[in-house]
């Protein structure tokens, strides 16, 4: 066995002796029992306290061993003084080093409700390695993403933050994103456990009410995914679930994360969860509220400080068992000896800036939000742009040439002076083309005023086209950003109808988080793009996809509403005993608005055309034995039948018409993704588990039902083209289960 040598290790006053407690060869279990019988209390609950980055830092915590993760330390040299700080003290251990890279360091991808809109797994998990790597550079090693929580009101802020409104994409891009960080060096945490998207009026922070066959249908599933992938971490969520906050719910944290999901990582609380136990309610004071977190199966405390400060004394009075804390403090081991971080110096910041915005890793963020644009509209193919007929375009709106909003929330150390704006890439682009750009844009990024509306009206008029860059802010979006309106902020419809006024034609770009109401903005505008709030690299990306260097695949992972009325609006609704029908009353909807979304999930068009088969049942007899098939197995002709190469997001919806409880007339179950050239055509292939096709009862018992079902492929949650299929025998599994048992 090697031994590990003692490292010199360079402090802040000077060189410091760090002697590593342990022979590297030795296992893992044997290092972590070593370190914590040599433990006093206080370093135990120093284990479990997470730091911020404040102006009152004490630096004298780290030498204490009172820190065991940092967060905000986001560039190499905080991180490195923190590190040979928390080195110094007497055990020597080394930090988890954690932030937010929820959609990037440095070099910023689309947000992930935009990256959801690709529908692409594998290039999602290549989106967060990049992230990971350019995290890893500076010392980072731990991210508090991805957020698996299934966006159900485009109120909520932090639906910008989520992969979109359904558990299987969800899931499937949460375990990408997990896999992802992992490749570039990076712990992940799914966070909030459990139903945080489900708060009350779409308003952060509020309360949520969620049925439990609900939470076992629609909110755990990505969790169980991102489990499956490999997680290391959970995080609470701020919010009390069915009355309990769940920062300090053992049922939840412990009964049904730890015993039937079968986790094993590290679960922390959020930022301030654990004091915020004294808000709801439920606590005393700050002793109680450390005692019933941990109690709970938090296993550590973001910021709050009250671990560190009440764990020990609650300890000797015999109101915590000390098992609890070492049980806690063992899993914050492991993830450290996962990680590697014994084991390796503290980062050396020569070179640290020279990893990041990488050109590699820029071209990715480009394919990204290439990936990630929606095109809604094309009346009459307005778009791609020909330069035969257009010689002069007029760039006009708020948000043409605004870095700061197109790099969005959540920016990591994202600069806007990085990022390459529509404006600039429509610039490159035309000029490519010997088009000429004239930008006027109208109104400020408030619109609050009229005055400079004439200058853009007359560069419509003069322009052969118009590009409207237009929609929300990057504040109208993520964490505390709620609203109770989808409009756009100020003016922007009336620039938007002015310049429509000249008879030019416009084809609108919408920048933001989340689907807006967009009024007479279809009458308006003959092509209309989502551009999300599409990172460093939107600019170019937006440009190329205008004058068609690449063609348009996104797919909407949310349902766009027609009014803001309408939400919660989601494509998997149940029939209902009334189902609508336009122009009856006495049936479910609105006296004044159609009930149905004015683009339905999954939808987005192309500069091509597809058409779909009948999709075929390969596997029509599902069931239990040998007898019967355990994957239904489901294809379908797709055909391109336009005259440009495209991609063809293919779509399995599945549903029971007849069941023992009322099922969701559809849910989408799987997704192939069909690279056709023009004329080409290609098979979709999809397999499901047939344990996919159930349900849970409230206790978690997974129920698949002897009976008729259909298949639906398509393009997108209306898809209608269908096929019947039988499961032969129905089964049950118990909770936590992975596989149906009979």
């Amino acid at each position: 066995m090697r031994r590990l040598a003692r490292r010199i290790v360079r402090g802040i006053a000077g060189a410091v002796l760090l002697i590593v407690p342990a022979r590297a060869a030795e296992p893992v279990e044997h290092r972590i029992e070593a370190l914590l019988s040599r433990m006093t209390l206080e370093e135990k609950a120093g284990q479990l306290t997470l730091i911020s980055h404040e102006p009152i830092l004490d630096l004298d915590s780290f030498r204490r061993g009172e820190v065991g993760a940092v967060i905000n330390f986001n560039n190499a040299g905080l991180v490195a003084q923190a590190d040979r700080l928390a080195r110094s003290s007497r055990l020597g251990i080394p930090l988890l080093v954690g932030l937010d890279i929820v959609h990037g360091y440095r070099t910023i991808f689309p947000l992930p409700l935009a990256m959801a809109a690709s529908f692409d797994a594998g290039l999602v998990r290549r989106a967060a390695a990049a992230q990971g790597r350019e995290s890893a550079a500076v010392g980072l090693n731990w991210t508090f993403s991805p957020m698996a929580d299934v966006a159900r009101d485009l109120r909520w802020g932090r639906v910008v933050e989520g992969l979109g409104e359904d558990p299987w994409l969800t899931g499937r891009l949460t375990a990408a994103q997990v896999e992802g960080f992992r490749d570039g060096g990076l712990a992940s945490t799914l966070k909030h456990f459990a139903g945080y998207s489900a708060v009350l009026g779409g308003r952060d922070y509020d309360a949520t009410f969620v049925a439990p066959t609900e939470l076992h249908d629609l909110h755990l599933p990505p969790f169980r995914d991102g489990i499956r992938a490999g997680a290391d971490a959970v995080m609470t969520a701020l919010t009390a679930l069915n009355g309990v906050p769940t920062t300090a719910d053992p049922a939840l944290m412990t009964g049904l994360l730890r015993r039937q999901m079968g986790f094993s990582g590290l679960v922390v609380a959020d930022w301030q969860a654990v004091a915020s136990l004294t808000n709801h309610g439920v606590a005393r004071n700050g002793a109680e509220a450390a005692r019933k977190a941990l109690l709970a199966g938090v296993d550590m405390d973001m910021t709050s400080g009250l671990f560190l400060r009440h764990l020990p004394a609650e300890v000797r009075a015999g109101r915590i068992p000390e098992s609890a804390v070492d049980e806690a403090v063992r899993r914050v081991l492991r993830l450290k000896f996962g990680l590697g971080l014994f084991d390796r110096p503290v980062i050396d910041t020569a070179g640290a800036e020279e990893k990041l915005l990488r050109p590699e890793t820029r071209n990715l963020a480009r394919e990204a939000a290439r990936a990630s644009l929606v095109l809604l509209q094309n009346r009459e193919d307005l778009l791609p742009v020909n330069p035969a007929k257009v010689r002069r375009i007029a760039v006009v709106g708020p948000f043409a040439d605004s870095a700061w909003d197109q790099v969005g929330p959540h920016e990591g150390a994202g600069q806007e002076w990085d990022a390459v704006t529509i404006l600039a890439g429509l610039r490159e682009r035309a000029a490519a083309s010997g088009i000429a750009i004239d930008f006027a844009p109208g109104c400020g990024r408030v619109c609050d005023g009229r005055a400079e509306f004439s200058e853009a009206v007359a560069a419509a008029a003069r322009a052969d086209l118009v590009v409207a860059v237009m929609g929300e802010p990057r504040d109208r979006s993520g964490e505390g950003s709620s609203s109770a309106t989808l409009s756009w902020p100020g003016l922007q419809h009336e620039l938007l109808a002015a310049v429509a006024g000249t008879g030019k034609p416009v084809a609108l770009v919408v920048v933001g988080g989340r689907p807006t109401e967009l009024g007479n903005a279809l009458e308006q505008a003959q092509a209309v793009l989502m551009a999300w709030l599409p990172g460093t690299e939107g600019g170019p990306a937006v440009a190329e996809t205008l004058f068609g260097d690449a063609n348009p695949s996104g797919r909407l992972p949310v349902s766009w509403p027609r009014r803001v009325g309408q939400l919660p609006l989601t494509y998997d609704v149940l029939p209902g005993g009334r189902p609508h029908i336009p122009g009856s009353r006495w049936t479910m909807g609105y006296v004044d608005e159609s009930p149905l979304p004015l683009f339905p999930f999954g939808y987005g068009l192309s500069y091509t055309r597809f058409a779909y088969g009948e999709p075929e049942v390969v596997t029509p007899h599902l069931g239990v034995g040998d007898r019967y098939d355990a994957v239904l197995e489901v294809r379908a002709a797709v055909t391109n039948y336009g005259t440009r190469a495209g991609r063809a997001v293919a779509q399995l919806y599945l549903s029971q018409p007849v069941a023992g409880r009322s099922r969701p007339k559809r849910l989408l179950k799987g997704v192939a993704l069909l690279d056709l050239a023009s004329g080409e055509t290609g098979t979709a292939s999809f397999r499901v588990p047939a344990r996919d096709l159930g349900y849970h009862e409230p206790d978690g018992t997974l129920v698949v039902e002897a009976g008729a079902y259909r298949a639906h492929v398509g393009g997108d949650a209306v898809a209608t083209r269908s096929a019947g299929f039988t499961v032969e025998t129905g089964w049950r599994g118990p909770p936590g289960s992975d596989e149906a048992r009979r």
